[in-house]
């Protein structure tokens, strides 16, 4: 069994050295720290997060905080978890998943990621000791990791009106959120560029809802018209109603969504939509909220991660 001794052997320094350098790397030298570095590499030594954990005065514990319904049928939460769990494994951290927001501080945690926050919540976050990062675009100077919602749905008309479809209509989340209001932004700045008239619809965030929107709203609709939903599920819904009414698709209407984590591959025809990098962000979460950590509570910023348009079955 490789041993501190071992490493310090093979990096020619001391074991005060090699411990400084795994526990409080800010102590030592960049050319130190990589010769250490080295030296374990080559060794394949793994250092004891238990004892790592005892010598900084941390537990080792991320909260990963869930303030709003997970919604089961859909892996979205399930595959951000996984990106967060791979992004702390490297460092020895485990998740706590927290449901209530009156649990958030019993018990011990070295920083919390947080997903889900309202307004309202945020006295209680200004009250936590420990550093802490969002996942959602937030209304305050938190540090936060979001999708690029405004380019994703600037992508996703600006295919649309490249295709071939003479007009673009949006299909909103009738929510008063951050991430609605980007994706709407989205949509109008590219309709805007072409001196297009925008049209939007809001609906609640059900197909039903989409599906009976489009019932509605169909005969003050043109053809060769393409329609930009906020939602994966929107987007069903109003593939489903254009099927019922022997509306020609993707011929005559077309349909893309967002999030392209379950549904969009379920859907048939499959859908075009705008997918989510959403195990990438959980990494990126998981990477930031360590090195705040590290850093005694240091802002590391806004970080928005671009979408990517998947093209499928529902558009030309």
């Amino acid at each position: 069994m490789v041993t501190l001794s071992d490493v310090a052997k093979e990096a020619n320094v001391s074991k005060m050295t090699v411990s400084r350098a795994i526990n409080h790397p800010e102590q030592v030298t960049p050319e130190l720290q990589a010769l250490v570095e080295k030296a374990m590499k080559k060794l394949n030594y793994q250092p004891n997060s238990i004892a790592r954990a005892l010598v900084n005065n941390r537990t080792n514990v991320i909260k990963f905080v869930t303030l709003e319904d997970i919604d089961t049928t859909e892996p979205y939460y399930m595959n951000l978890l996984f990106g967060v769990a791979r992004g702390l494994k490297a460092d020895g951290y485990a998740i706590q998943l927290v449901t209530n927001i009156d649990q958030i501080q019993k018990g011990n945690a070295d920083g919390y990621i947080i997903t889900g926050a309202r307004e309202c919540n945020y006295p209680i976050f200004d009250e936590l000791k420990k550093p802490f990062i969002f996942f959602g675009e937030t209304s305050n100077s938190y540090d936060f990791v979001d999708t690029d919602n405004r380019y994703g749905t600037s992508v996703a008309t600006k295919y649309a009106l490249e295709r071939g479809y003479q007009n673009a209509v949006f299909i909103g989340i009738d929510v008063k959120e951050g991430f609605e209001y980007a994706r709407e932004y989205g949509y109008l700045a590219s309709m805007q560029e072409r001196n297009l008239e925008p049209q939007i619809f809001r609906a609640g965030n059900h197909s039903h809802l989409a599906e009976k929107l489009i019932d509605e709203q169909i005969e003050k609709i043109k053809p060769n018209t393409c329609f930009i939903c906020a939602s994966d599920r929107l987007a069903i819904g109003v593939c489903r109603a254009l099927a019922r009414l022997n509306k020609k698709m993707p011929e005559d209407y077309g349909v893309i969504g967002f999030d392209g984590v379950f549904l969009d591959q379920v859907a048939n025809p499959q859908l075009t939509t705008v997918k989510q990098q959403i195990f990438k962000m959980g990494d990126i979460l998981a990477k930031l909220i360590l090195e705040k950590i590290k850093q005694s509570g240091s802002a590391q910023g806004q970080t928005y991660v671009k979408p990517e348009l998947v093209v499928r079955g529902t558009t030309k």
